[in-house]
């Protein structure tokens, strides 16, 4: 399976969770040692400090070098871990056009547009036990293009539904992603990574880092 990461997402969350407690508690300390001056505690918690993101540097980066760089083909899937499920992303069709929808409404490109489609299905089979039926809200995505040369593009729009809308187990639809790019670029790869902040920092995440990445043909 093709996923977003390299350690298991729940135990990602977990350690960071757990490490950026473990820092709250030792920075009151310092602060507190500061306050009643008590150098010698002060020094010995900034010390702790140091190790402790120190380690936690250490475990990203071994993560990230452990990765290996893909590159999925037509209908591959990747997959997003949601903690105690997974969505499958898969590029179903690959279109260029100088213009959109028709007269009057018609958008021109101002080099031509390269039109992805992407499947989004929530895979039942990763449910855990007691997760139920319910929707779920996926974190936002950011979609890139690459072409030949290494350039990145970034989304003009989006059509049909939009990236990202809750859905059920099993269930699954479709976005056109448009990308408005030079006339003589080659479209080559697309990426698509999670959007928020805070995954930069979750150890075994593709957007860590150095953390190689997995990319779709195009």
């Amino acid at each position: 399976m093709n996923t977003n990461v390299n350690l298991a997402a729940p135990v990602g969350v977990l350690v960071l969770l757990g490490t950026g407690f473990v820092l709250l508690v030792a920075l009151i300390f310092l602060i507190q040692s500061l306050i009643v001056r008590k150098r010698r505690r002060a020094k010995l918690v900034l010390v702790v400090v140091i190790a402790i993101c120190a380690l936690y540097l250490a475990g990203i980066l071994a993560f990230s070098f452990a990765g290996k760089e893909k590159v999925l083909a037509r209908g591959e899937e990747k997959h997003f871990c949601e903690v105690d499920c997974h969505l499958a992303y898969s590029i179903i069709n690959v279109r260029r056009a100088n213009a959109l929808d028709e007269p009057p409404g018609q958008t021109n490109a101002q080099g031509k547009f390269t039109i992805v489609t992407i499947k989004t299905r929530f895979d039942e089979k990763t449910i855990s036990a007691g997760r139920g039926n319910g929707p779920l809200y996926p974190n936002s995505r950011v979609v890139t293009l690459i072409d030949e040369s290494g350039n990145r593009y970034g989304a003009a729009s989006q059509r049909g539904t939009a990236l990202p809308t809750p859905l059920r187990p099993a269930e699954s639809y479709t976005t056109e992603i448009v990308f408005n790019v030079p006339a003589e670029a080659k479209p080559s790869a697309l990426l698509i990574n999670e959007g928020e902040w805070i995954t930069h920092f979750v150890i075994g995440h593709e957007n860590s880092p150095l953390h190689k990445k997995t990319r779709f043909q195009l």
